[in-house]
Parts: C-alpha cells; sequence; structure tokens
C-alpha cells in the first residue's frame, strides 16, 4: 500500500459519509505542488502508459477549490 505522507487532503474531511480515503478524493502533492486525483476506475479512452482516468463527482472538485480558497 503507497504511503499518503506528503500529501494534504482537500476533500472527504467534513462531515460527509466517506471514511479514511474510501470514496472520491483530491489531494495536494506538497513535493511539486500538483493534485492527485482518487476515484471511480473510468475507461472512457485509453491514456498514455503511466497515466489513468479517474471519475469524481463535482461537488469533490467545488470542495477542493474552496480548501485553497480559489
Amino acid at each position: 500500500m503507497a504511503s499518503r505522507q506528503g500529501l494534504t487532503r482537500l476533500t472527504g474531511t467534513g462531515s460527509g459519509n466517506c471514511g479514511q480515503g474510501d470514496c472520491p478524493n483530491v489531494y495536494r502533492d506538497e513535493t511539486d505542488g500538483g493534485f492527485v486525483v482518487q476515484g471511480d476506475l473510468c475507461e472512457a479512452f485509453q491514456p498514455p502508459a503511466g497515466e489513468a482516468l479517474v471519475k469524481i463527482p463535482e461537488h469533490v472538485l467545488r470542495e477542493a477549490i474552496r480548501a485553497l480558497g480559489w
């Protein structure tokens, strides 16, 4: 199992019905400022090697934007 060290969880920290990382979430990578997205596997098309497609609800993105103060 991969470590979440170095990631700041932006979503799913409120009073929602999510457990500890078992639903769609957005994380901020403190190393490079990028984002890590956790969601349901999406097979809309085949991405390049080393990449994956995930699908997350709109409300999760909105929560991440609010957490960043954007």
